[in-house]
């Protein structure tokens, strides 16, 4: 069966989502990174970055959430626009484009803007505004796509739609709640995803586990090893 490991932050819940939808038995490995579980050496031997998501499928290791997705959507045959399975083809390259959008914009900006605004040890004015402001430059990037099509790709749901679902649901923690009135088209998609099933089964799935709650000292060196090493 499928190795799951994962916790309850975006990354690994698009991933989640993708599971329940296709219906693809998985055995869910809890990685509490407030505790440290991380950077233990079982885990780094599956994921030498020390992040989640990560999955153990047979012979196949895999980490990034992104790779993650379209692997799973590409083994199961589902949740892929249509046509986008072709090499080459149009479908295709927008659905790799977008992937690669979220994974190299709009999930490291917005990782930045929520650090420098709730977890940075001390206020720095201009790497707040940098990351707010680039975060949600990249959100209205996708709701002005969204404004023009009901999908992120073709006309039905995909893993795409997915991909960005893990950050959308976000947003009020990276930009506050006020954020939702400059992104209706992203809020409506949020919202369609949040009202299906799979969604609240993947969104469950972190109450099969005691995660630490706390962001106490323990967990700011297991998080943030940069404030050690200065």
């Amino acid at each position: 069966m499928l190795k799951f490991y994962f916790n309850a932050s975006p990354n690994p819940s698009k991933v989640a989502l993708l599971l329940e939808e296709a219906g693809i038995a998985y055995e869910g490995m809890p990685i509490d990174t407030r505790r440290g579980h991380q950077f233990e050496p079982s885990f780094l031997a599956v994921n030498p970055n020390g992040k989640v998501p990560a999955i153990v499928d047979g012979d196949v290791v895999m980490f990034d959430s992104n790779a993650i997705l379209l692997f799973l959507a590409e083994k199961s045959g589902k949740f892929l626009p249509p046509g986008a399975e072709k090499i080459g083809s149009p479908v295709r390259g927008e659905m790799l484009s977008w992937l690669m959008f979220v994974a190299t914009g709009v999930g490291p900006f917005s990782g930045q803007a929520v650090h420098f605004k709730h977890f940075s040890p001390e206020k720095v004015p201009y790497a707040h505004t940098r990351y707010q402001y680039e975060s949600m430059r990249h959100f209205k990037i996708l709701d002005a796509h969204l404004a023009k099509h009901k999908y992120m790709v073709g006309e039905t749901y995909s893993i795409i739609d997915m991909d960005v679902w893990g950050w959308a649901r976000m947003i009020p923690f990276i930009l506050g709640e006020e954020a939702w009135a400059e992104l209706p088209n992203v809020k409506r998609l949020h919202d369609e995803i949040m009202a299906r099933p799979a969604a609240q089964k993947a969104l469950a799935l972190k109450d099969t586990f005691a995660f630490k709650a706390e962001v106490d000292d323990e967990a700011r060196a297991v998080m943030f090893k940069h404030l050690k090493a200065g």
